[in-house]
């Protein structure tokens, strides 16, 4: 797929064993006790790489309007406004707006992800990203994909950086397309 739109991407786990059933409680339980854990793991990550990952500012990467109203709460701002302040960092959890929902189909290849993540975010109007460095949050990085639309539409609107932080990372991708390996 190329580069992506945001200069580093790390995360405190691999996305599997006991990390998929605390990433699901997060996720679909609203545990916030283990969003505070993670997100004082996070900071951790952060105090320990400084200079690569210095920010201005935090980003949860958002949810779609009907599944958040569906699910009552974004998973990743649940993990974003702990760690802005452990951080001492402002939060801006409307800053990133996503215009398309996720596709219905629960399993993508990696191709599918990239196609239902392309242009799928946007700076909310009036917003102000112009030369901030921005830490952008999510549970889990699979492919990258949506962690590089999201950096995309922060970049367009003038961020100097974008850093992606994430609980877990998919050690690899489950279902390669047809042909990829």
């Amino acid at each position: 797929m190329g580069t992506y739109a945001f200069e580093y991407a790390r995360s405190f786990a691999l996305y599997e064993d006991e990390m998929v059933g605390a990433i699901l409680l997060l996720k679909f339980e609203r545990i916030e006790p283990l969003a505070k854990w993670f997100a004082e793991r996070l900071a951790e990550i952060i105090a320990k790489n400084a200079d690569a990952l210095g920010a201005d500012v935090v980003v949860p990467v958002p949810l779609h309007r009907e599944r958040e109203k569906e699910r009552g709460y974004n998973q990743a701002e649940l993990l974003s406004k702990p760690l802005a302040k452990l951080l001492k960092l402002p939060h801006q959890g409307v800053l990133l707006v996503r215009k398309r929902p996720r596709p219905v189909k629960l399993v993508l290849t990696v191709r599918e992800r990239w196609a239902a993540v392309r242009g799928a975010f946007e700076i909310r109007p009036g917003s102000q990203v112009d030369n901030r460095r921005v830490l952008l949050l999510d549970d889990v990085m699979t492919t990258g994909a949506t962690l590089d639309a999201c950096s995309k539409a922060l970049r367009d609107a003038g961020a100097k950086s974008v850093v992606a932080l994430t609980v877990a990372r998919a050690a690899h991708d489950p279902l390669p397309a047809a042909g990829e390996s």
